[in-house]
């Protein structure tokens, strides 16, 4: 086989699987599902600290996976040089809450459907995975939000302040520093509402000067 059958042979392939109205509408539709996926994390986060940019990359993601899958999927040698190629990346950026990643490997997925020509279980796959998620942080959103409770003021004012929080469902020392100004006290403590209520006994109490609440999110609660 000399250069010209390759040639030919390349050209062929590369006409059947990047032909203009196929990667315009495969790209439209990971736009598409990528959107979804994006409106879907927004309306279901429950973390402490929303990051925009990371939703964003949920729709890139599907729509940089879709023309890669595209690209490979009747050609057995650019499929294994791009899993070698894929084999040196190493990503370094660090994902906080679990359930993120689920969204990046959702996100990934869609995009590998809609390269490989599969819409339908794709849509199947989407909708299914979106009311699942939608079900589960519905049923199994907490009620209470964990807070550091950050109080100051006089030296002897913790016996009074840990007698009112003993009151609470969960309430834990976490850091006590005395100084000559007073104490700086932390507590880990949960709330379900009525957070003013208990800022406004805190401070009712002799010797406390100010109470300031934090939100906080721990995992092994």
């Amino acid at each position: 086989m000399n250069k010209t059958d390759l040639a030919a042979i390349w050209q062929d392939q590369t006409i059947s699987i990047s032909s203009f109205p196929t990667v315009l509408v495969t790209l439209l539709i990971a736009f598409a599902v990528g959107v979804f996926i994006f409106w879907i994390y927004k309306m279901n986060f429950r973390g402490v600290m929303y990051s925009q940019n990371y939703a964003l990359s949920l729709v890139l993601l599907c729509i940089i996976t879709a023309p890669v899958v595209l690209c490979i999927r009747q050609s057995l040698a650019l499929s294994l040089g791009m899993v070698g190629a894929l084999s040196i990346v190493r990503f370094r950026t660090a994902v906080k809450d679990p359930l993120d990643t689920a969204y990046m490997f959702w996100s990934l997925t869609m995009g590998i459907l809609i390269g490989a020509g599969q819409f339908f279980l794709a849509a199947v796959a989407v909708i299914g995975i979106a009311l699942l998620i939608t079900i589960i942080s519905r049923v199994a959103s907490k009620p209470a939000e964990t807070f550091l409770l950050v109080l100051r003021g006089e030296a002897g004012v913790e016996g009074d302040v840990t007698n009112l929080l003993r009151r609470l469902k969960h309430m834990r020392l976490k850091s006590k520093t005395l100084s000559g100004d007073g104490v700086e006290i932390t507590y880990e403590i949960r709330l379900e509402r009525q957070h003013d209520v208990l800022i406004n006994k805190l401070l009712s109490i002799p010797g406390v000067q100010d109470a300031t609440l934090v939100s906080y999110a721990n995992e092994t609660l």
